[in-house]
């Protein structure tokens, strides 16, 4: 239980540090502030309140009918995207579990929501990326095999959820918030767990990015097992490399797939220990592969899966967008001038804050679907205290990591000044 909580911790990490390095290739970019700056011109309508004049091809109503949209869910979506932002650069761990409840929570409508958010990590990834970086971490017979899966999973989780909404919108929304359920209570719930059991204990066993010190039993036999096509990988840290199955590798992409599309995540958080310590791949090899299978697989899925049929909100996907590069900023600054003690009890608090909300709002779905009996006002007022809670929650995180920021702002300044300084006395030396 453990080893599987490490992992899951490590690829978020992972997953974070990306999405630093994606933002700051997009805010010290000119021509990629330009670009967004021509992404955000059709919000200005919506921005001012009149989100129904659009055109259907970048957010009117007729385009996504099946549900209601405002001027609030824009400006909300902006504020959900400063949060996950703000819980990725100071947490260093993926904010991006929150964003789906967050949307849902604001009246968007599940199957919206995963598209929306699967869009825009797309739009982050494919703006911010410096592919020819990383391409050298990735074993190109390895990522095949994995798109491969990961393409067949995407199709199947895109098929389902839409078959669900079109058959019962209502068990679409009861499907996706189970699923966050299970997942936010597992990660949330044990992440406090080990907070609390093991403060100041640094796991000695696991090598500098969080992976196994060596093969996990499952990793030993799996590469044992030669079934044709074999993908050779790790030349370079193990002599004559190591092989493994394409097989199995495309089946961990089919399950990735298949939950980014379900869930409208990157699918980091799987790809991490499936590849570490089910394959027994090189934590080094598998970040480099995971950068890659996000951006096709949420490529793949937002557009394919939910774009074409309707099923994205171009402005909230925006509004995510911008909200997020400015949070992830101020939070990876404020790790600067704050201790680090805590911190993985608040990434414990903001996962069961989304866990609570999703949590609280399947009883007015069973009782809408007939499951059970239930007052629809007392449904409803349950569902509220769950997005009150949820958001209550973020935003008092949100507040005191903003607090912090504006506080160490001279120390910030401080540094950044004595950088300058140690920079020019360099050059003055050469």
């Amino acid at each position: 239980m453990r080893g599987i909580f490490n992992a899951l911790m490590s690829a978020s990490r992972a997953h974070a540090k990306w999405e630093l390095e994606m933002s700051n290739n997009i805010v010290r970019n000119r021509k990629h502030l330009l670009i967004l700056a021509v992404m955000m011109l059709p919000l200005i309508i919506p921005a001012i309140g009149h989100a129904a004049d659009l055109p259907a091809f970048i957010g009117g109503k007729s385009a996504y009918g099946p549900s209601h949209y405002n001027p609030v869910m824009f400006y909300g979506s902006m504020a959900v995207g400063v949060c996950a932002g703000l819980i990725t650069g100071c947490i260093g761990a993926g904010g991006g579990f929150v964003i789906t409840p967050a949307l849902m929570s604001l009246g968007v409508k599940g199957i919206l929501a995963v598209g929306t958010d699967q869009f825009h990590i797309f739009a982050k990834a494919i703006m911010g990326t410096v592919i020819h970086k990383k391409l050298g971490n990735v074993n190109v017979a390895l990522a095949i095999a994995f798109l491969v899966g990961s393409g067949i999973g995407v199709t199947a989780g895109g098929t389902l959820n839409r078959a669900l909404f079109n058959a019962n919108p209502v068990m679409s929304d009861f499907m996706i918030s189970s699923v966050y359920v299970v997942m936010l209570g597992f990660l949330g719930f044990y992440s406090m767990y080990d907070f609390l059991k093991s403060r100041g204990d640094k796991n000695q066993s696991q090598d500098v990015h969080g992976g196994p010190a060596g093969l996990t039993p499952l990793a030993v036999k799996l590469q044992k097992i030669n079934l044709a096509p074999m993908v050779t990988f790790d030349e370079d840290i193990t002599p004559g490399g190591r092989k493994i199955s394409g097989w199995f590798v495309a089946a961990c992409g089919a399950v990735v797939g298949f939950a980014a599309a379900i869930m409208g995540v990157g699918g980091g958080f799987l790809t991490f220990p499936m590849f570490v310590y089910g394959l027994g791949v090189s934590s080094f090899t598998t970040v480099g592969t995971d950068i890659l299978q996000i951006i096709f697989t949420a490529g793949y899925s937002s557009i394919a899966q939910y774009a074409i049929y309707g099923y994205i909100f171009y402005t909230l996907a925006m509004g995510m967008l911008v909200g997020s590069l400015l949070g992830i900023q101020i939070g990876a600054a404020t790790t600067k001038v704050v201790s680090g003690m805590y911190i993985r009890a608040f990434y414990a608090i903001a996962i069961l804050a989304g866990f609570v909300n999703r949590l609280f709002a399947l009883p007015e779905k069973m009782a809408q679907m007939g499951y059970i009996s239930m007052e629809a006002s007392t449904g409803k007022l349950l569902a509220d205290i769950g997005a009150w809670i949820f958001f209550g929650l973020v935003i008092v995180f949100a507040g005191w990591i903003i607090i912090s920021f504006i506080k160490g702002i001279p120390i910030l300044r401080a540094e950044s000044d004595k950088g300058a300084v140690t920079a020019g006395g360099k050059g003055v030396s050469h």
